[in-house]
């Protein structure tokens, strides 16, 4: 028995020591022990795991409020509240940016461009989907957004015909999972084809089954894995929405695997005819590039992203347009100039010249922010300077999308849905779109970032033009951000908007 309260003794006393050492350092010898932030939080992660996770996403409003005095947020990371410090954090090619493996393992796809820490490695992954996503590339694919959106002008008017209520996040998903689902891999999932449009779809649920995990994978990076090693049936019980991430994911892994067996060598370069696979198995691409992990991987975080940030925007803007009527009136009498009828069609190169359908899908964009979660860079080799700090090489950088959206000096009243400021700020030469951050911004900035603009004004434009909607149990409550969860989420659940179709316009 003496013997075992010795070995108690000293192993207590060792753990005591090391925990002091580790606080010592933290508190006094850090290369960030200068920097103002909350001692407790300077010292232990679990001031953010408290916020985080015992009460679910609530330590952006801690950030906040800690940023009255402190910059300091956890013992390896500074946050900047400053938007015009945004694109020194999120910099372009010429400056060498990590992405923090802290951040990068709570996606889930440690083997996709998202999760790629170094940047040449990145720059090198980038490569072989750019012209994928070139401007020119989604400007070809205007005919393909134009069947899907006319999928869903049918399904809204089989809504009115039936008086039925639409739920608008849900139906724009569809459309962009099936434009996604077409333009990367060749096969359109049919979700716009599913007559009852109340219905969630897996695609919907893996994303949201993705975020509600995203907090707790940074600090258990370990139980994706856990919970891949379970059988499907079990992981379905105890947490239905990752069960359909995984079987998402085995589809893309069964198509890759198809596409590496046909040993494609004739591209050189991504063209908008191949799907993503081609262009990630093209010649050009190291053979360690083409492993099936990497594969399913990277198409899964392509499709995940090429569905919920763009939706959420439409339904965003959709709110607020059938919620103040002199807004859709003067958004309809615009698109009249290039929309002569309500069937009429328009082009992503002709809508885009319209100004206040543009402040519109700004508006949209800012009020939905994309990710709301911090996106941490790094300075590998080179201190970054802010005011009369010196940030050292390897510290972990990081400002929410969140808080440049709603910084009332650039966006008075942030919290309104205002169109008219993108004209007011271009008559005065202000250029306010570089303080749109849904899709980041620099070297890193998301690839999808022309499709997702094609996809939103082709949808709002020919909607809009096309119906006039009421506002169903559905309030501003429904998709303001109470709470982050990688994306913003209101207070119970997740983005919602819900409608009825008043009327199919004529003229």
């Amino acid at each position: 028995m003496e013997h075992i309260m010795l070995i108690y003794t000293v192993t207590g006393a060792l753990l005591l020591f090391i925990a002091a050492r580790i606080l010592h350092y933290r508190l006094c010898t850090h290369p960030l022990a200068t920097f103002p932030g909350p001692k407790f939080a300077a010292a232990t992660f679990l001031y953010e795991f408290y916020y985080d996770i015992v009460k679910r996403g609530m330590f952006i409003w801690e950030i906040e409020r800690m940023h009255e005095k402190y910059v300091r947020i956890n013992p390896r990371e500074l946050h900047i509240k400053d938007p015009y410090f945004y694109e020194e954090i999120h910099a372009g090619p010429s400056k060498r940016r990590a992405r923090d493996p802290k951040y990068a393992v709570a996606f889930g796809a440690p083997y996709s461009l998202v999760a790629t820490i170094g940047h040449d490695h990145h720059r090198l992954r980038r490569s072989f989907l750019s012209n994928f996503f070139s401007k020119r590339s989604v400007t070809s694919l205007t005919p393909v957004i134009h069947e899907k959106v006319d999928k869903l002008i049918q399904r809204f008017e089989n809504s009115f015909n039936d008086s039925t209520v639409l739920h608008l996040q849900l139906d724009f998903a569809a459309l962009t999972a099936d434009v996604i689902t077409h333009y990367c891999y060749g096969w359109a999932r049919g979700y716009l084809d599913d007559a009852d449009s109340s219905k969630s779809n897996d695609l919907v649920d893996a994303v949201n089954g993705l975020m509600t995990m995203f907090h707790i994978n940074r600090f258990f990076p370990f139980l994706i894995k856990c919970l891949l090693s379970l059988p499907r049936a079990l992981v379905r019980r105890i947490q239905p929405c990752m069960a359909d991430l995984f079987d998402m994911k085995a589809r893309l892994r069964q198509q890759a695997k198809e596409t590496l067996e046909k040993k494609n060598t004739i591209q050189t370069k991504a063209e908008p005819g191949n799907n993503i696979f081609d262009a990630m198995t093209g010649p050009g691409v190291p053979e360690v590039e083409k492993s099936l992990d990497r594969l399913e991987d990277e198409g899964a975080l392509l499709l995940g992203a090429g569905t919920e940030t763009t939706a959420r925007a439409l339904a965003v803007s959709m709110f607020h347009v059938i919620s103040n009527k002199k807004i859709g009136m003067k958004l309809r009498d615009e698109l009249r100039t290039v929309m002569v009828s309500p069937l009429s069609k328009a082009s992503w190169l002709e809508l885009e010249q319209l100004p206040y359908l543009t402040g519109v899908v700004n508006e949209g964009l800012r009020l939905s922010h994309g990710m709301t979660t911090r996106l941490a860079r790094i300075s590998t080799h080179d201190p970054i300077y802010y005011k009369d700090w010196v940030i050292p090489p390897g510290t972990p950088i990081s400002q929410s999308n969140y808080f440049v959206h709603m910084d009332e000096s650039l966006f008075p009243e942030p919290h309104k849905f205002d169109p008219e400021r993108w004209l007011r700020s271009t008559k005065n030469g202000e250029h306010l779109s570089r303080f749109i951050v849904s899709f980041t911004k620099g070297s890193r900035q998301c690839l999808g970032i022309n499709l997702a603009y094609a996809e939103i004004y082709l949808t709002l434009a020919h909607v809009v033009r096309r119906f006039d909607f009421e506002l169903h149990e559905t309030t501003i409550e429904d998709i303001r951000v109470y709470r982050d969860m990688g994306i913003g989420c209101p207070k119970k659940g997740f983005f919602d908007v819900q409608a009825k179709v008043n009327a199919i316009l004529e003229h």
